[in-house]
């Protein structure tokens, strides 16, 4: 509904997710950020090798690594921590 905010939700409750591969050093660089983030915040995080998936890799292998907060494309190629942080913030009010 416009202009109705959405229920608080729990930091347990909350994903980020990084689709990356092994010898990324975007996706090392972007994993610290989210570790960073993650613990800070309190909500979890899970990484994906991206090249385990065909239907992934397909979408998104040039664009790696990629970062979704609860199943909603954040970003790609680098993570903002102000804007990543900002993105789970708007989940926990």
């Amino acid at each position: 509904m416009i202009g109705r905010r959405a229920a608080r939700r729990a930091p347990a409750d909350i994903v980020i997710t990084m689709l990356g591969k092994p010898g990324c050093h975007l996706c090392d660089d972007a994993r610290a950020v989210i570790e960073r983030v993650a613990a800070d915040l309190g909500v979890r995080w899970e990484e994906r090798d991206v090249t385990l998936s065909a239907e992934e890799f397909a979408e998104y292998g040039d664009q790696i690594p990629v970062t979704f907060v609860d199943g909603v494309r954040h970003d790609f190629w680098r993570v903002d921590e102000a804007r990543l942080r900002a993105a789970v913030g708007k989940l926990l009010r």
